[in-house]
């Protein structure tokens, strides 16, 4: 069960790390960016780092993503 989760995981993680790249529209490559770093959170928890996922949690999904949104609707 363990293992099915950690590969739908990587999967997910690896082709919402693709369509983030090859999004044509800003807000949604900086949602999926947001997404992606808050799967890569739920990496770090399966690999029982805390503190990074934490930190990539608070850095990657919270404060990287307010400021790309900031970023895009300036553009």
């Amino acid at each position: 069960m363990i293992d099915a989760l950690n590969i739908a995981l990587a999967l997910l993680i690896v082709g919402l790390g693709i369509w983030t790249v090859v999004a044509r529209d800003t807000f949604a490559a900086v949602a999926g960016f947001i997404c992606y770093g808050l799967f890569l959170t739920l990496v770090w928890v399966q690999l029982q780092g805390i503190d990074v996922a934490l930190t990539e949690a608070a850095i990657g999904g919270g404060l990287t993503g307010a400021l790309l949104i900031g970023a895009a609707a300036r553009l």
